[in-house]
């Protein structure tokens, strides 16, 4: 099985990053393959709610968006990471989100599959996006594990 982490941040080498290296270093000592995927630099634009992706699988914007969304749909795990930017995901990660969202459709291409969020925050917002993340996840049937407390 591979886990993938997705980096939201916009910064490269950022907090989120080292956060998200560590914990896909923990999943490799377990005997996991990983891989870490920034999305800082790729071109990943908003959705524009054309809806031809819920038919076809397929998305019209031609981005960088389509080879991480097969990177997800071949993972057992996958982890999205992002910092809080005014109280919530940054909008490289909501971009992926949502068009992941419309191109998975009811197939449910994700279920079953591990999900976790990583978030990290200055401040305050870590609640609400944590929560935001875990939402995405239930809605397209990923399995959550819980904590140890």
């Amino acid at each position: 099985m591979k886990a993938i982490g997705i980096v939201g941040s916009p910064r490269e080498g950022g907090n989120t990053e080292i956060l998200t290296k560590h914990t896909l270093k923990a999943i490799e000592e377990e005997g996991l393959d990983t891989e870490l995927i920034r999305l800082a630099g790729l071109d990943i634009r908003p959705c524009d709610a054309c809806m031809v992706c819920r038919n076809e699988e397929q998305c019209p914007i031609d981005d960088d968006l389509l080879p991480i969304y097969t990177k997800m749909k071949e993972a057992g795990a996958v982890i999205l990471a992002s910092p809080v930017y005014f109280g919530s995901a940054t909008a490289l990660l909501k971009a992926l989100m949502e068009r992941t969202g419309y191109m998975s459709g009811s197939g449910r291409v994700f279920a079953g599959k591990v999900g976790g969020p990583l978030v990290v925050a200055r401040r305050a917002g870590q609640n609400f996006t944590f929560a935001q993340i875990m939402y995405w996840f239930h809605v397209l049937g990923f399995f959550m594990p819980g904590s140890t407390y």
